[in-house]
């Protein structure tokens, strides 16, 4: 296995065998199905279950939200571990609507890879274009899965060229299709010179493997009718001419990515996507940090917080924060600093998760993500470690684009809707401003359907209804610079001034003239669409 840096010292085996990697897509494409097939493969799941479950299909495991369920769409992204022919696998399944996509943003902060899954007749789509552009500005090494195969698709050399010219990344076919539509019978694996065939019978099969030798093989004929022979030559010889042969080296760097072909539906394609995750996807990686770069070969462990879900449990309240393990050998009951507060806190009860189902983690190694059950000490952003003063860094917290002004349905639980609000705040799925003046509180997310998500939940996990109102504000930015300027800012507009759940000041603006207008008149103060999320 080739590593990104060379002279790196070999990681132990046990983190050497982990490979941490999300599943990124515009909706529809087939993320989360491609996301059970996986959990099939691993041996995880029994059944894989479907996105829009009739009679005795079963649901999917990833999404566990009853929104998800009824919708058929995921919306919060759920980490799931599993082995895999000698690797362990720790698969992030991420939200493919735009409107979640700051949590899709986070996510990429805690992965070393990614997989980027295209619908065969659509293409590179919008949404997965913006998830790519994330990729590109943390290198992080792409493997590419295009999906539906089984259905009218394009021509393969198109849906190459498309990815090469809107993505501007070299792309190297792993496998090759066999007709499409109707007449999709399988791929040729081009790395192993094996057929691949699709059983359309029984969807939770695994494909049929054929080795042959080369495309001359006169065992070609009994699988594949005459017509698509000719033409498959035709296609992989002209492959080879024209496309750029496999380079580990240019993957991980994130140059390059490799192409299967398959229908996750069908369960076809699925495990030579990932055999090549295994053999092509990258060690855990190093982590960056202030003051110094974490390595996840070294002993001590260190860990940090990139997703905090509330009520994955309703019954219990409880709050999970998901943790990447960034170094070491992390053992159940270990005491770690929780470096923003520097207090000891002891991790009695860490959980691996398999969506919605969770086991005690007795041990767990760097790459891995385990939860941490928690009651609101830990948020996006904190670092753990075994005392060391580390704070990762690098972890994006967006200014909302809707703002609305939330109130309680009854005005008697005014308190309770609070604590709600900052209990979503601190998991970052909206954020929340208490204005200066004036009461209720204004919410802001990045897309219209989180107010939905977050009205619905509210009202089943606290049982408090609630009203969104539109509201006199577009857009929020943090305001930073010397604490006496921006004391003198905040006293001179005081009308605009909120401050969001860590207490910072946010100025909260109708137009962009008004942003102006303060880079006109205050010019020691700045106003800032992004703030790092850190302990």
């Amino acid at each position: 296995m080739l590593d990104m840096t060379p002279n790196r010292p070999d990681l132990p085996p046990e983190i050497a065998r982990r490979r941490t990697f999300a599943i990124i897509s515009h909706p529809d494409a087939g993320k989360t199905t491609l996301t059970e097939k996986f959990l099939l493969y691993g041996g995880a799941i029994q059944m894989a279950g479907q996105v829009r479950a009739k009679g005795e299909a079963r649901r999917t495991r990833s999404d566990f939200m009853q929104m998800e369920k009824d919708r058929g769409i995921s919306v919060s992204a759920s980490a799931m571990s599993f082995d895999f022919s000698g690797f362990r696998f720790n698969l992030v399944d991420t939200p493919g609507h735009s409107d979640f996509s700051e949590d899709t943003y986070r996510t990429l902060t805690a992965v070393d890879a990614a997989v980027m899954v295209i619908d065969g007749a659509k293409g590179v789509e919008s949404q997965t274009r913006k998830l790519f552009e994330v990729c590109r500005l943390r290198d992080l090494p792409i493997l590419t899965f295009c999906n539906k195969m089984d259905r009218e698709s394009r021509e393969t050399f198109d849906i190459i060229d498309e990815i090469q010219e809107n993505l501007a990344i070299d792309v190297t076919p792993a496998s090759w299709p066999i007709g499409k539509g109707r007449d999709f019978i399988g791929c040729y694996d081009m790395l192993n010179d094996r057929l691949e065939l699709m059983d359309r019978a029984d969807r939770n099969k695994v494909a049929e493997s054929i080795k042959i030798n080369g495309l001359d093989d006169p065992a070609l004929a009994a699988h594949v009718p005459a017509d698509l022979i000719g033409q498959l030559r035709e296609e992989v010889e002209m492959a080879r001419e024209l496309l750029p042969a496999l380079d580990p080296q240019s993957v991980l760097e994130g140059h390059m990515t490799p192409i299967w072909f398959g229908s996750a539906i069908n369960s076809f394609g699925v495990k030579e996507l990932m055999d090549g995750i295994g053999t092509y996807g990258p060690e855990p990686q190093p982590q960056s940090a202030e003051p110094r770069q974490i390595a996840p070969e070294e002993t001590n462990v260190t860990g940090f917080v990139f997703k905090v879900q509330a009520n994955m449990d309703p019954k219990h309240r409880d709050r999970v924060a998901f943790v990447r393990l960034a170094s070491g050998h992390f053992r159940r009951g270990m005491k770690l600093m929780h470096v923003r507060s520097k207090k000891p806190m002891t991790v009695s009860a860490p959980v691996l998760f398999l969506a919605s189902d969770r086991e005690l983690a007795e041990e767990a190694w760097a790459g891995d993500i385990i939860g941490i059950p928690n009651h609101g000490q830990l948020r996006i952003g904190d670092t753990l470690t075994e005392g060391e003063s580390l704070r990762v860094t690098g972890i994006p917290s967006f200014a909302p684009e809707l703002l609305q002004s939330c109130r309680a349905g009854d005005p008697m639980k005014a308190k309770h809707l609070e604590k709600a609000l900052m209990q979503f705040a601190e998991e970052g799925a909206a954020k929340v401003f208490k204005p200066s003046f004036g009461s209720g509180f204004i919410v802001g997310v990045v897309g219209a359907l989180q107010f939905e998500v977050l009205g619905s939940r509210i009202e089943l996990e606290y049982g408090l209804p609630v009203r969104f109102e539109p509201s006199q504000f577009t857009s929020a930015r943090w305001v930073a610079g010397p604490r006496d300027k921006v004391d003198a800012f905040a006293a001179a507009n005081k009308s605009h001034i909120a401050h969001d759940h860590d207490g910072d000041i946010v100025y909260l603006t109708r137009l962009q003239w008004d942003i102006d207008r303060i880079e006109r008149d205050h010019p020691d103060v700045t106003l800032q669409a992004t703030k790092e999320m850190m302990a």
